[in-house]
């Protein structure tokens, strides 16, 4: 038996009570018969006369099987609640999603429009363009105008960044740092354009602050509470057992990050460089939107959220890791992907962007942007860790 293998027996033991450890050891010959027996299936029974149709179902059935591989052989990341299997089927769409976005980095702008088509027959169509500046004195008949669904999908976006984050100053100044994007890129895009009031009260001094409040509280519940991972079979009530079913949802353990950004060269510059990947994630959903073709209000947006709340929860907990301990060489796999896949989101808004955009940035946002650069890449880091450095402060961090 391998040190691999002796490693996650152990784990299972560890993790959850003999009575239950048949449910969570992994039967993977199990899943092996009943992913064969399901190809067999589907080669003799799924012979469709319509072509499209069975395109579709066939490359449903390749994600299907893929993520049913990733459950079963990728390796664990750094979460065990509800099922080290979950987060392992996380990391396999992680992998798809980066193919899949190497594939569209590899389309022209016209032909990735039309691909998108092929998803949904309505999509393909220039977007309206929209300016949420037009009526900027602060009245009540004009708030009410701005106030939509995407009021409520802005503050569940920043709880999810809260619970991703677990810092109040990180949430704080990334919020702030998103509107002054706004402001610096309304050339390019109409709805970056929004009346002051629409920026600092609706979006930071409500929205923002509303997701991070609630999401730092979770934060601080699961920080605080005592966890009991009783088995089933040991608790007598059916409330006590759906009590437990829930519980299983829930992190068994709960690290609260402290990035200690200033603490070193290696903590510092880690810590901006996730906050400017944080940054270029919000950006891409507006530019691939915009590129793309694809309405706000259409579900892929909600899709491909979905997808990244997922991937940045073990990423951003693999970086954390990464930058506080020591003895921590290398950056988890989800971390890793998590990054290529913004990265690469990244490259296709500049490639698509080409012949878009024609207005130059205001001399102001050159400047301003240069020296908040210059700033946070060449000033602080040398009065602090040269003129006037500190000591390595190691820490030791617990697995969620």
């Amino acid at each position: 038996m391998t040190t691999k293998e002796l490693t996650f027996e152990k784990s299972v033991e560890k993790d959850h009570p003999p009575q239950e450890e048949v449910l969570f050891h992994p039967h993977t010959i199990t899943a092996l018969i009943v992913l064969v027996a399901f190809m067999f299936y589907a080669a003799t029974r799924s012979n469709y006369e319509n072509t499209a149709e069975n395109i579709k179902l066939g490359i449903l059935a390749s994600i299907a099987c893929f993520v049913c591989i990733g459950m079963l052989q990728f390796p664990d990341g750094p979460f065990v609640r509800p099922s080290k299997p979950v987060w392992r089927a996380v990391l396999s769409l992680s992998v798809l999603y980066q193919l899949f976005l190497v594939f569209l980095l590899f389309l022209n702008k016209d032909d990735a429009r039309q691909f998108m088509t092929y998803y949904d027959s309505s999509l393909g169509v220039p977007l309206p363009e929209r300016s949420y500046a037009d009526a900027c004195e602060l009245t009540y008949s004009n708030v009410m105008d701005q106030l939509d669904i995407f009021v409520i999908a802005h503050a569940l976006g920043w709880f999810g960044k809260a619970l991703i984050l677990r810092d109040y100053w990180f949430c704080w100044i990334i919020s702030i740092a998103f509107e002054l994007c706004e402001y610096s890129l309304a050339h390019q895009l109409n709805n970056f354009a929004e009346c002051w009031w629409d920026h600092w009260i609706l979006d930071v001094l409500i929205c923002n602050w509303l997701g991070i409040e609630v999401g730092m509280k979770f934060c601080q519940y699961f920080s605080c509470k005592q966890y009991s991972w009783v088995g089933f079979r040991q608790i007598k009530s059916l409330r006590g057992k759906a009590k437990r079913a829930v519980q299983q949802f829930t992190p068994r353990e709960w690290t609260r990050f402290e990035w200690k950004a200033t603490s070193s060269p290696r903590n510092y510059f880690g810590t901006v460089l996730l906050l400017i990947i944080f940054l270029e994630c919000e950006l891409n959903c507006f530019y691939l939107k915009y590129l793309l073709w694809v309405p706000p209000e259409h579900p892929l947006n909600t899709y491909r959220l979905i997808l990244l709340f997922l991937f940045a929860l073990p990423g951003a907990r693999e970086v954390y890791q990464y930058l506080s301990d020591n003895n921590t060489n290398r950056l988890g796999a989800h971390a890793w992907l998590l990054i290529f896949n913004i990265m690469t989101e990244t490259l296709i808004c500049l490639k698509f962007s080409e012949n878009e955009f024609h207005a130059s940035a205001p001399i102001v946002v050159k400047v301003g942007w240069s020296i908040v650069f210059s700033v946070l890449l060449v000033i602080f880091p040398l009065w602090r860790f040269v003129f006037d450095p500190v000591k390595n402060e190691e820490g030791l961090v617990k697995k969620d």
